[in-house]
């Protein structure tokens, strides 16, 4: 074994498969970054998602994952108070420690609808990442029309996130969700109303989105004329596009990192997976009009109704709406 092989294997620990060929972790290879919006910071094309880390019954792949992710350049770190019962984000503190956090651009979400659970929400969060400061912090699965008011009203959560963040503990504030662009334009709205701008805008973008209730065409051009960060989310749809045979994982997360995102994020539940999404993001290249027309030419036939979109049709990917408590 040469010293440029032993080094490259050393780095990466293992070599992967994906769409057919085989790579290794390049420790040298830059990953590309864009703006998170107005606020200037500089973020990964692609972002780790919170939930899949902590997915595994062995918390240390949990960490090899994350620490995998920031050596490699990935620094936007996707979490939520409620992922995994609590612990995606405490294996997201420990795999910081180290060192590590400086590393990281940290992404984290609250439920807390209401000022006291919101504040709680925040304060747990902040112990189980093990830090004294959240980059980001998002209201998490806006998808009901209530959600909105509930927020901005007098005692409501943004009151809390606003306080934390005079106090420094956060630094940006966001929302996401997944059930409908009606509700995101509405909690724009309701924004606006009170003088406020988000920073960040989280949503699904995929291959799939775009044939049906779509945040692409209806969200998307609103963000970008405000300059507020867009998160990607589920470009591979939870791996429901994948099963639909319609497009291979990394021209899902091509079309994702095609669009005018400031990151995408992805779930990587293995070493495999992420090395996937950080092949896919050293080889992406803008596409071209034809590209994009023949890759949702493929997808449309399957992508009516949301039949590949559940988040947006059912209750199965509403956490919220099985625990109305962590609402406040």
């Amino acid at each position: 074994m040469n010293r440029r092989h032993f080094l490259k294997t050393a780095a990466a620990g293992t070599v992967v498969t994906s769409m057919s060929r085989k790579f290794a972790f390049a420790a040298d290879a830059p990953l590309p970054t864009r703006t998170l919006g107005r606020t200037g910071e500089k973020v990964s094309i692609v972002g780790l998602g919170g939930y899949h880390v902590g997915m595994q019954s062995d918390e240390q792949e949990s960490i090899r994952i994350i620490r995998t992710a920031l050596d490699a350049g990935m620094n936007f770190l996707d979490n939520c108070w409620d992922y995994n019962g609590g612990q995606s984000e405490i294996r997201m503190g420990k795999a910081l420690r180290d060192g590590y956090r400086q590393k990281a651009f940290l992404m984290t979400k609250i439920d807390g609808r209401t000022k006291k659970a919101a504040a709680q929400q925040i304060e747990e969060s902040l112990r189980r990442l093990q830090t004294e400061r959240i980059d980001l912090l998002q209201f998490h699965e806006v998808i009901r029309d209530t959600d909105p008011d509930s927020i901005f009203a007098t005692g409501g959560g943004m009151e809390a996130v606003l306080e934390a963040k005079k106090q420094g503990k956060v630094r940006y504030i966001g929302f996401t969700g997944h059930k409908s662009p009606d509700i995101h334009l509405k909690m724009l709205q309701a924004a606006s109303a009170h003088h406020f701008t988000f920073d960040a805008v989280q949503m699904p973008l995929n291959v799939m989105d775009a044939h049906y209730d779509s945040f692409e065409k209806r969200v998307l051009p609103v963000l970008v004329k405000d300059n507020i960060g867009v998160l990607g989310m589920k470009p591979l749809g939870d791996k429901q596009i994948v099963k639909s045979k319609t497009a291979a994982p990394v021209e899902c997360l091509h079309y994702a990192m095609n669009l005018p995102t400031s990151v995408v994020i992805t779930g990587c539940d293995s070493l495999n997976i992420l090395q996937q999404a950080l092949d896919a993001a050293r080889s992406f290249k803008a596409m071209s009009q034809g590209e994009v027309a023949s890759l949702l030419a493929r997808t449309a036939p399957v992508a009516g109704k949301g039949a590949y979109e559940r988040y947006k049709t059912s209750h199965d990917f509403d956490g919220t709406y099985h625990n109305p408590q962590w609402l406040g």
